[in-house]
């Protein structure tokens, strides 16, 4: 499972990550990002169902699988279910983080070639 969630996100960034400006661009391209859903005097947002499906689906995984077995995620849904929050609003967040936390490992993380330390 986690080899073909690293290959979907490296798909999706490919070979220009330059392209990809910010988390939140990030978060949109692979569909992460809230929408707004309010009326009236309600505040709400849903989970936007555009951006890349099959990236989508492999964050979904891996929230999956960290709400089964990584203890601050399970502290995390705890707490938003004791707010009152519902689960599929719970996994939207956690979809979010987890984009957050790729961005930073695939775009953020690489390094400028006029920075390498030479050997000599």
């Amino acid at each position: 499972m986690a080899t073909g969630t690293a290959a979907e996100m490296l798909i999706l960034v490919g070979d220009n990550p330059e392209r990809i400006r910010s988390e939140a661009a990030f978060a949109k391209l692979c569909g992460a990002c809230p929408i707004p859903a309010s009326s009236g005097k309600t505040t709400r947002h849903r989970l936007n169902r555009g951006g890349n499906r099959q990236a989508n689906a492999a964050l979904y995984r891996v929230v999956i699988s960290r709400m089964r077995s990584h203890s601050p995620t399970r502290d995390y849904v705890r707490k938003r279910m004791a707010e009152g929050k519902g689960k599929m609003e719970i996994i939207r967040c956690l979809k979010r983080f987890v984009a957050r936390e790729i961005f930073g490992y695939l775009c953020r993380a690489r390094r400028d070639p006029t920075t390498v330390p030479s050997t000599s």
